[in-house]
């Protein structure tokens, strides 16, 4: 099977509302054992340009509440994927595109799911980023320019893409006092 093309998409107003169906349904069923759900990514920032998939972080207090969580969310039929290699981040797949499961069974925009205790440096990685492009809005139309140029270069190729927009997502960063390395 191959790889899923990189496909950038206009900045679509409707993510958020998405986002914020999700939330409801995870902070109902997650109750007191998550702090805040955080929508992080691209699809976070008004205009930007984006692959349709939200980036959703629920943040724990500490990793001791992670079986809890992971329990829970099953019921939502996500799946626990591990930290797929990024330390302090819990990686959650979907067992369909119904999912979060919810009374009324509607197709789900496409999400990123991660747990994160407060203290995870991904987590602030996330919040930076997202924080940095939010005030400036000149960022974003660099941002925008080059996720497009490099989803007709690595179309194919989703490390590619990744890794092509490191040096941009690094200088950010290290503009907005974060550290860099992981885009």
């Amino acid at each position: 099977m191959s790889p899923k093309p990189v496909i950038i998409e206009e900045y679509n107003p409707e993510w958020p509302k998405k986002f914020l169906e999700i939330k409801t349904i995870l902070e109902h069923t997650l109750g007191n054992d998550v702090l805040r759900i955080e929508h992080v990514g691209s699809t976070s920032i008004p205009g930007l340009a984006a692959k349709p998939v939200l980036d959703i972080d629920v943040v724990i207090d500490s990793m001791k509440s992670l079986p809890t969580v992971i329990a829970k969310l099953e019921t939502l039929g996500y799946y626990h994927q591990g930290n797929l290699g990024v330390e302090g981040r819990e990686a959650f797949g979907r067992k369909d595109d119904y999912v979060p499961y919810s009374d009324g069974l509607e197709l789900k925009l496409a999400q990123h799911v991660y747990v994160c205790d407060q203290e995870s440096r991904e987590l602030h990685r996330h919040i930076v980023f997202r924080d940095a492009l939010l005030h400036h809005p000149e960022w974003v139309v660099e941002y925008a320019i080059l996720k497009k140029e490099l989803s007709t270069v690595f179309r194919h190729d989703r490390e590619g893409y990744t890794e092509g927009k490191s040096d941009f997502v690094n200088r950010i960063m290290e503009l907005s006092g974060g550290q860099g390395s992981r885009p």
